[in-house]
Order: structure tokens, then C-alpha cells, then sequence
């Protein structure tokens, strides 16, 4: 891992895996929660230590990187390149021993994400992709996303509380949702993407996704040749990413609302 010629994509593939596979054996061993933001909202010390793992191993194998974790850890680079580190996204199902968990990362360079990559410890599957970068499940490329309209897609979202309680979120949602097939909520926004990547998913559609929440999956969507978009209604910034038709169909939808 210190040999600064590995490339991008193996570098990115190996850090999710690694980090990936020592939470799940934290896991095995027993870890506490403790609530963050909300109460759906957890953080566990397998989260912590994942993250400090995958920013000690890009100190030594990208120094002039930046750094920015969703547990806090931060690095200021001089390359301009930044990786954004998710060490356990869906930790609420990771806690309760659901399987629909994983270990996501993305670089990004200016305001471009270069590649995203994701590891689902349960599944042994990795994907790693970006716009010029191919997406990949365990080495072997995906193929081109087929084009569809949102009548014929399944939706995945989480469902956080205000999707219910809030009119300025449900509303928009639920004109999306009502024009779509199926929806789905998995809790975690990388599996959701990477499942979008490879055709299990459709259309996601979530609001107010932090960085580290989306740059992965979009990544691995841009690398089938799916099409990622970000828009404000009422106040909240919607991301989207899927097939071209559902997306557009999706946005006028929500501007609607």
C-alpha cells in the first residue's frame, strides 16, 4: 500500500476492501452505537477505526492528497485531489445485522469525481468506476445502462423521518415516487448506487445527501454511462442519478412540485 505507483482505481478498490473487511470483523466481535444527528443517525467505533485505517494507508500511498471522512478526519493536500472517505455507509443496518452495508470512497479533482469506488463486505463484490473509468464489479466491466423512463424504473431513497412530516420534501418525492414502478429504500445510499450501476435499481433519487453519500455511487453510474443530476426545490438540493429519460422525467417532476 505504500508504493505510490499503484494507480487510482486498484489504490481505491483495495482501500474499501480493507476497510470493509475490518469493520465486519469489529462487528463480529461486538461494538457499541452511539446516535449522531438523529436517532436513525449512528456511529459505531468500527466506523472510526475503518476511517482512520483508510486515511493512514492514503498518507502513505497519496501524501499530497487531501482527505475528507464522514467521521471527522480531514487532511489538507497540496495536489488539489481530494478522496472522500465513507468507512460504513448504512451503519444503522450494519449495527442491526442487516446485510445492505458497505465501505465507499471517491476522488475528486476540482469539482470533477474522478472514480468511486465501493465494497459490500456481505456480497464479496467490489465496484470501482467513474466517468472515464469503466465501472467494475470484481474486475469485470459492467455493461452500458440501458435507457428507460421512470414508469419502468424502480425508485430508491431513504426515508428519513421529514419525507413524512415535511411538505417541501414529501410533496416533490412523492410526485417522483408516483410516477415510477416500485420504490426502495435499502439505508444506505452507496449500495443503492452501485445497485443502479449494475441494473438491480433504476433511478435514485435522495435529498440533501452529503458528499461522501453520493460521490461514490455517482461515480460508479457515470461509468455505465448513466446520468447524474443535482437540483434545489423548495429549499432542498435533490440528487439524481440513473437512466437519462427517467432522470429528465424525474426532474421535471420534482420542479413541478
Amino acid at each position: 500500500m505504500q508504493d505510490e505507483s499503484l494507480d487510482d482505481a486498484t489504490l481505491a478498490g483495495s482501500l474499501v476492501r480493507r476497510a470493509g473487511d475490518l469493520a465486519s470483523r469489529m462487528l463480529a466481535s461486538g461494538v457499541e452505537s452511539s446516535q449522531k444527528s438523529s436517532r436513525g443517525d449512528l456511529v459505531t467505533a468500527a466506523d472510526r477505526a475503518a476511517e482512520q485505517m483508510v486515511v493512514d494507508l492514503l498518507s502513505r500511498a497519496r501524501p499530497a492528497d487531501g482527505v475528507v471522512g464522514e467521521e471527522d478526519a480531514a487532511r489538507q493536500g497540496t495536489s488539489g485531489r481530494t478522496w472522500f472517505v465513507d468507512p460504513v455507509d448504512g451503519t444503522y443496518n450494519f449495527v442491526h445485522g442487516l446485510p445492505w452495508w458497505c465501505s465507499a470512497l471517491a476522488l475528486q479533482e476540482a469539482d470533477e469525481v474522478l472514480l468511486g469506488a465501493v465494497h459490500h463486505t456481505e456480497g464479496d463484490d467490489t465496484w470501482v468506476g467513474g466517468r472515464d473509468l469503466p465501472t467494475t464489479r470484481n474486475g469485470v466491466q459492467l455493461p452500458r445502462l440501458g435507457d428507460r423512463d421512470l414508469e419502468d424504473c424502480s425508485v430508491a431513497t431513504y426515508l428519513h423521518l421529514d419525507y413524512f412530516s415535511d411538505a417541501d420534501v414529501q410533496e416533490p418525492f412523492a410526485a417522483v415516487a408516483s410516477g415510477a414502478k416500485a420504490v426502495r429504500s435499502g439505508g444506505s445510499g452507496s449500495m443503492d448506487l452501485a445497485a443502479v450501476a449494475d441494473g438491480r435499481l433504476d433511478l435514485w433519487c435522495q435529498r440533501d445527501a452529503e458528499r461522501w453519500d453520493w460521490m461514490p455511487g455517482f461515480a460508479l453510474v457515470e461509468g455505465v454511462g448513466g446520468t447524474t443530476a443535482h437540483l434545489t426545490v423548495r429549499g432542498h438540493t435533490w440528487s439524481l442519478a440513473g437512466p437519462a429519460t427517467a432522470v429528465g422525467r424525474a426532474i421535471r417532476l420534482l420542479q413541478q412540485a
